[in-house]
């Protein structure tokens, strides 16, 4: 089963997300099937590929909650 959800990039005190879809069973920082957005919580800044998303949830990814709700929060179930 593939997944949208976050990998941790960055550095101490300054991290950054990588919207990434990737296998369950994979580990946080695994090897990802396609990177499709990027989140910045410090700056408040969200990069969306949504034709990708649209893809990966179409094929039947699930999305995590805090994906979700990024993804909500721009629009892209509507």
């Amino acid at each position: 089963m593939v997944k949208l959800r976050l990998k941790r990039c960055g550095r101490k005190q300054r991290v950054v997300y990588r919207i990434v879809a990737i296998d369950v069973r994979s580990r946080r920082e695994g090897r990802d099937l396609r990177k499709v957005g990027f989140y910045d919580p410090i700056n408040n800044q969200t990069y969306l590929n949504i034709p990708a998303i649209l893809y990966f949830l179409e094929k039947g990814a699930q999305p995590t909650g805090t994906v979700y709700d990024i993804l909500k929060k721009v629009g892209v179930f509507t």
